[in-house]
C-alpha cells in the first residue's frame, strides 16, 4: 500500500518522523525505499543515508503527473516496505495555470502532499503539531479528514506532547471522531538535526550522523503502533504499465562526464544521473574541493549545494580552478546549476562579506544575501542555443537562493516566467562557448531532450 507522511504545517516534524520510520524499517529489512513530495534535495540526502536507496522525488511541476505514477510504480515494486515524505503542510500547493489546466481540483494544492497521495492512491498519516493544543486537536484533525473525501488518512502523529496529562487531553479529543493515534512524540524526546538558510545541514556534513540515526530508531521503537503502522507500508499491487521498465536498457557508455559531487556540490536527482546512464554516458564523480586534478572527460557536471559554505577551500585549489577555466572556454561541454553557477562566476561574496575569487569564467560576482530568497517553480524559454537546448524549447524548473549576481549577460540564456503567478518574464543564465549555467535546478524525466542533447554535444567535442 505504501504511506505517505504528511503535517498539518511545515516544521511541524513530518521529516523527524519520516526518518524515524525509515530508522526503524532498515533494522527489519534491507529493502526499503523512500520518495519524497517536491523538488527536495536534502530530506532525500537523509532518506538515503538510512536506507542505502536513492530517493526518488515526486514532482508533477519539474516533471508530470504520468511521470510521477511511473517512477513510483517502478522504485517501489521490488521493496519491502515504502515511505513517501510530504511537502509542507497537506494541501499545501500551487495553482498550475501554465502546465495544468485540472477543473476537478477544488483547492490550489497541485503538486501538493495531497494531489501525490490522491494520484498515486495511498494512505496518508498526518504529523500534528500539538504544542500549545489540547481539545482543539479534534476540529484540526477533523478539517483535515473531511476537507477532501479522495484523502484517506489513516491515523494521525501527535508531536510535540507536553506531558501524560496532555496526551489524555489530546486522545480524548479525537477519539470523538475516530481518528486513530498511530504515533506520539513527547517534547523531551526531540532528536536535532541542525540547519541553516537552506534548510537542513546535509548529510555529509554531520560526523554525529549514525548516532542520530540510532536515536531515531529507538524512538520510534517505543513511540508508534507498529502492529497498526506496518500493514500500510507494504508497496502496493503495481497497477500500471512500467513505461520506464521498457526504456532502461543503457547503451554502451561511450562517452565520460565529469559530475562535481562533494561538500560543495550535492543537489543532483538520482534520475537525472539514472537517464545520463540510458543515454550512453559514464558518470565520473569528483571533487572540487579535494581533488588536485580535473578528471579526463569530455563534458562537465556542475550541480547546485553550498559554494558559499566551502568558499575559501574552492578558492585556494588553484590548479583546478585554472584547469577548469581552460577546459570550459577552450568549448568542453559543460552543464551548470544554481551553486555550480556560482563557482563558475569571477568571484564569491559569502555572508560575512569575504569576496574570493572562483573559476572567472562567468564575468560576474555572485553575493549571499541572508534576507534575499529567491523560490519557486519557473517555466523557462530557451533564447539561444546552448549545449543542452535548442532556441524556443520550453522547460519547467526550480529555483532556491540566497544569492544574486551583480551583472547580466548581454544576451540571456532563458526568459523565465513564475509558473503558477502571472508575474513579469525575467531574463536569466549564461551561454559562453559550449557553457549553459542558470540558477534553473533541471529535471531530466519529461526533458529527456536536454541530456540528449549534452550528450551528442559530448560526442563532437570528444571526437
Amino acid at each position: 500500500m505504501a504511506l505517505v507522511i504528511a503535517g498539518d504545517r511545515s516544521r511541524t516534524g513530518k521529516t523527524t518522523v519520516t526518518l524515524a520510520i525509515l530508522a526503524w524499517l532498515v533494522r527489519q529489512s534491507t529493502k526499503v525505499q523512500s520518495f519524497k513530495v517536491g523538488p527536495d534535495y536534502i530530506d532525500p540526502m537523509f532518506h538515503a543515508a538510512i536506507t542505502r536507496l536513492p530517493c526518488r522525488n515526486l514532482d508533477p511541476v519539474l516533471t508530470s503527473e504520468t511521470y510521477v505514477k511511473f517512477c513510483f510504480a517502478r522504485h517501489s515494486q521490488n521493496a519491502d516496505w515504502v515511505v513517501v515524505e510530504g511537502v509542507m503542510g497537506l494541501f499545501d500547493g500551487i495553482r498550475p495555470v501554465r502546465a495544468c489546466h485540472d477543473k476537478t481540483l477544488r483547492l490550489q494544492d497541485y503538486a501538493s502532499t495531497a494531489h501525490i497521495a490522491r494520484l498515486l492512491n495511498l494512505p496518508v498519516l498526518l504529523v500534528l503539531d500539538c504544542s500549545r493544543l489540547s481539545s482543539s486537536i479534534a476540529a484540526i484533525a477533523f478539517g483535515y479528514v473531511n476537507l477532501d473525501p479522495q484523502i484517506n488518512i489513516a491515523g494521525v502523529v501527535l508531536n510535540r506532547v507536553g506531558s501524560d496529562r496532555h496526551l489524555e487531553l489530546l486522545q480524548e479529543a479525537l477519539s470523538t471522531i475516530n481518528l486513530p493515534v498511530l504515533g506520539v512524540l513527547r517534547r523531551n524526546q526531540v532528536v536535532t538535526i541542525p540547519d541553516r538558510h537552506l534548510g537542513l545541514v546535509p548529510s555529509e556534513e554531520l560526523p554525529q550522523l549514525q548516532t542520530i540515526f540510532t536515536q531515531l530508531a529507538e524512538l520510534a521503537q517505543t513511540c508508534f503502533d507498529w502492529k497498526k503502522l506496518l500493514p500500510l507500508l507494504k508497496p502496493p499491487a503495481a497497477e500500471h504499465t512500467l513505461r520506464l521498465d521498457k526504456e532502461i536498457t543503457t547503451r554502451k557508455s561511450s562517452i565520460k562526464i565529469a559530475v562535481a559531487c562533494d561538500r560543495a556540490f550535492n543537489f543532483y536527482y538520482q534520475d537525472n544521473f539514472d537517464i545520463l546512464r540510458k543515454l550512453g554516458a559514464e558518470l565520473v564523480f569528483w571533487s572540487p574541493l579535494a581533488d588536485s586534478a580535473v578528471p579526463k572527460v569530455s563534458g562537465l557536471y556542475f550541480g547546485g549545494g553550498f559554494p558559499e559554505v566551502f568558499a575559501e577551500q574552492l578558492a585556494n585549489n588553484r590548479t583546478v580552478l585554472k584547469q577548469l577555466r581552460q577546459l570550459i572556454l577552450g568549448g568542453i561541454p559543460t552543464y551548470a546549476e544554481c551553486g555550480g553557477l556560482m563557482y563558475l562566476c569571477d568571484r564569491l561574496i559569502d555572508f560575512e562579506g569575504k569576496e574570493r575569487s572562483l573559476v572567472g569564467v562567468i564575468p560576474t560576482t555572485a553575493v549571499m544575501q541572508q534576507k534575499q530568497l529567491t523560490l519557486g517553480y519557473r517555466q523557462a524559454t530557451a533564447m539561444q542555443n546552448t549545449s543542452v537546448i535548442s532556441r524556443t524549447q520550453t522547460v519547467r524548473g526550480h529555483e532556491f537562493h540566497h544569492s544574486s549576481l551583480t551583472e547580466s549577460p548581454n544576451e540571456a540564456l532563458w526568459e523565465i516566467v513564475s509558473f503558477n503567478t502571472a508575474s513579469s518574464k525575467v531574463a536569466e543564465g549564461w551561454q559562453i562557448a559550449n557553457l549553459h549555467a542558470s540558477y534553473l535546478h533541471l529535471h531530466f524525466g519529461e526533458f529527456e531532450f536536454l541530456p540528449q542533447k549534452f550528450i551528442q554535444c559530448c560526442r563532437n567535442y570528444q571526437t
